[in-house]
């Protein structure tokens, strides 16, 4: 069973989210909804929950804000928003995961699932890179947020060759000559870095980053050869977008 506390200043969406959990994550045991961040300080502390769903904007203290009172988040932590869709691509950045308001069950579902699967708490990297996101504030921070089996892994953006789809997963080759596996699709990981301009879609199986293109072999889509001596293909119907570049 996992012990849940859910914090929003709205309490019509404190009681719809606690109606969604009774019935389609019985798995779930609210412990205490809470409609203020000082409450829900006070709440964590005696209750030491598993999972925290926790609403951002909050008057007088933001959710991020009160993440900060805490000396560690030894919980999982569930978004709720109402952010719109641009602002959103800052989860994805961060890999932490969020419900985006109105809560629809099969998203709460999910949501669940994840922590319940994934057996890791966040880290305060990745809660920096989201307030740094939705903020706007330019912090420099060039670094991708890649879930794994095991975790997470922070890679630099620069040192990505490509990106391979593999089903659900996505394959990282790194100028090392390293791989890691993300537990992320390829649409999720381009939604996630589409702030990175040198990061271009050529397959609906492959990702690249431009820097690292040594050429292109012309053919039907034609290939590239990238700087680990690889080659990526390149589909036909991304062919005239991808010869923009060069």
């Amino acid at each position: 069973m996992i012990k849940a506390i859910l914090i929003d200043d709205e309490m019509h969406c404190l009681k719809t989210l606690g109606m969604l959990l009774t019935e389609y994550c019985p798995n779930v045991q609210v412990l205490e909804m809470c409609n203020d961040a000082t409450t829900g300080l006070r709440a964590i502390e005696l209750q030491k929950p598993d999972l925290v769903f926790l609403d951002i904007e909050m008057p007088q203290m933001n959710g991020f804000e009160m993440l900060e009172h805490l000396p560690e988040i030894n919980f999982a932590v569930i978004f709720t928003t109402g952010y719109d869709q641009y602002a959103i691509r800052a989860f994805h950045f961060s890999a932490l995961d969020y419900l985006l308001k109105p809560i629809q069950p099969k998203e709460l579902i999910d949501a669940v699932k994840k922590v319940e699967e994934q057996h890791h708490l966040p880290m305060p990297e990745q809660l920096e890179i989201l307030l740094k996101k939705i903020t706007g504030i330019k912090s420099g921070f060039t670094k991708i947020a890649v879930p794994t089996a095991e975790g997470f892994e922070l890679i630099a953006a620069t040192d990505v060759i490509y990106f391979e789809a593999e089903s659900n997963y996505t394959h990282i080759f790194l100028k090392d000559k390293n791989k890691i596996i993300a537990c992320r699709t390829l649409k999720n990981i381009e939604d996630q870095i589409q702030d990175y301009s040198f990061f271009v879609r050529v397959h609906n199986s492959y990702m690249v980053n431009l820097n690292e293109v040594v050429r292109y072999v012309r053919g039907e889509g034609g290939y590239l050869v990238m700087s680990n001596n690889t080659s990526v293909n390149v589909s036909r119907s991304r062919k005239d977008a991808l010869l923009k570049f060069f």
